[in-house]
């Protein structure tokens, strides 16, 4: 499996570092290679994240124009299930707490952070997150021989948890489909 990587901090430097990082993990920890997509701006990451599924977001806390909780809060409506971690240079309990309680973060890094912790973090994440997805696909499975949902509706979760949005059509008030061209 192929997971999919999306790192967002308004500094170049960091990322840079990040990307590094991430990619001296030995793949056979996720089972298979990694593509990382890095922004230094919040809107653009979003543009990606309604576009394109992704398995994992590492976010900075604070950026100008969004903070990484209000680009999580927006990225968790169109990937209600990616995993998401956030790192910060400035943190306090307040900020860590609502981070959790809001976008329920899998893990809080600070910076300057050390490379292993933050590689355990990443692959940790990603195994709950794959945990997470197989969780899911055998429940409906039970669901589908008990009966209780059926075998479209199982298919169509799979597929959106594939391709996030994709089961969601947006009507105007006439009735006809609206489509976003900057999605």
């Amino acid at each position: 499996m192929t997971y999919k990587l999306l790192l967002l901090d308004d500094e170049q430097a960091i990322l840079n570092a990040l990307t590094r990082v991430i990619k001296r993990i030995d793949s056979d920890r996720f089972g298979g290679p990694c593509q990382i997509k890095t922004f230094t701006s919040a809107t653009e990451a979003l543009a990606c994240v309604r576009q394109e599924p992704v398995d994992l977001i590492i976010t900075d806390f604070r950026m100008p124009a969004m903070t990484g909780l209000e680009f999580l809060r927006e990225a968790i409506r169109h990937q209600p299930d990616v995993a998401r971690i956030i790192i910060s240079g400035q943190a306090d309990l307040p900020t860590v707490v609502a981070a959790i309680n809001d976008t329920q973060v899998f893990r809080f890094v600070n910076k300057p952070w050390d490379d292993g912790e933050l590689q355990l973090a990443v692959v940790q994440a990603l195994h709950v997150y794959a945990l997470s997805r197989e969780n899911q696909r055998l429940a409906d499975l039970v669901r589908v021989q008990q009966g209780t949902i059926s075998r479209q509706e199982a298919a169509l979760r799979q597929l959106e948890s594939e391709c996030p949005g994709i089961t969601r059509v947006e009507r105007d008030e006439n009735g006809a489909i609206y489509l976003d061209l900057d999605d």
